[in-house]
C-alpha cells in the first residue's frame, strides 16, 4: 500500500510517522508513506501557498495551484483509489472506513489549514472528504495522521497479534471488554476470576457479556 500526504506543513508529521507501528510498517516495505511539501509546487519567491478569501471575510484559503500541479505530479505516474481531504464538513471517519482504506493500494491525503482550501480543488480532484468528529482542527496533518494509523495497523502483517485486532472496540460493532494483566491483585484491586480459570468458553462468555454491558452504558447508539 502507498499513502501519499500532501501538507502545506509537512514537519508536523515527521515525528508520529517515524515511531511504534508506522517507523515498522514503512521498514517491512508492506506500505509506503510519503510526505509532499505544497510550497514546493509554489512559483513566487516567497513560496506563497495561501491568500484571502473572495467576497471578504477572516481567515486564508490554501490556493489551488499548488495543490493541483502536486496531485497531477503523483496522477501521472500511478493510478489513487482514493484522492481524501481531511475536512470538518467530511463524512466522520470510523472503523468501517478504516477497514475499507486498508484494502486500497493507492491513497492520497490532502491537509487542509487556515480556513480551508480552494472550493475548485474538492470539485475536480478529491473523491472523498472524512472528518475525525464534530470540532475543527487548525490543520488537517493531524487528522492525516489519525487516519493513516487507523488504517496502517489493519493491514496484514503489520501487528503480530492479528487477532487481537478482531476484538478491537468498533470492530463488530461493539466496544472491546476490561482488559487485565499481571498482577492478579493490586491495591486491593482483583481480576476476576473468570479470567483466571483457564475455561476458554468462559472466558468468552465473560467477554462478550462486558463488551454488550459497556456498550449500552457508553455508546448505545452503536446497538441501533
Amino acid at each position: 500500500m502507498r499513502i501519499d500526504i500532501v501538507s502545506g506543513l509537512p514537519k508536523i508529521l515527521s515525528s508520529p510517522l517515524n515511531n511504534s507501528i508506522l517507523k515498522r510498517a514503512k521498514k517491512s516495505k508492506k506500505v509506503q508513506i510519503l510526505t509532499h511539501d505544497l510550497r514546493k509546487f509554489a512559483h513566487d519567491k516567497h513560496k506563497t501557498i495561501d491568500d484571502t478569501p473572495y467576497g471578504g471575510g477572516a481567515g486564508m484559503i490554501l490556493k489551488p495551484e499548488p495543490i493541483f500541479e502536486c496531485i497531477e505530479r503523483l496522477t501521472k505516474k500511478r493510478t489513487y483509489d482514493e484522492i481524501i481531504y481531511l475536512t470538518a464538513d467530511g463524512e466522520q471517519f470510523n472503523q468501517l472506513i478504516a477497514n475499507e482504506l486498508s484494502l486500497k493500494k493507492n491513497i492520497i491525503l490532502i491537509c487542509g489549514h487556515y480556513k480551508g482550501i480552494d472550493e475548485r480543488v474538492r470539485e475536480s480532484l478529491v473523491t472523498r472528504e472524512i472528518s475525525l468528529g464534530d470540532y475543527v482542527l487548525t490543520g488537517g496533518e493531524l487528522a492525516a495522521l489519525v487516519v493513516v494509523d487507523a488504517v496502517v495497523r489493519l493491514i496484514p502483517g503489520i501487528i503480530s497479534d492479528s487477532e487481537s485486532l478482531l476484538t478491537d472496540s468498533f470492530q463488530d460493532g461493539l466496544l472491546d471488554a476490561p482488559n487485565y494483566t499481571r498482577p492478579p491483585e493490586y491495591r486491593g484491586s482483583k481480576v476476576p476470576e473468570v479470567l483466571l480459570s483457564g475455561d476458554h468458553k468462559k472466558i468468552a462468555a465473560w467477554r462478550n457479556q462486558q463488551r454488550l454491558k459497556r456498550t449500552k452504558e457508553r455508546r448505545p447508539d452503536l446497538l441501533k
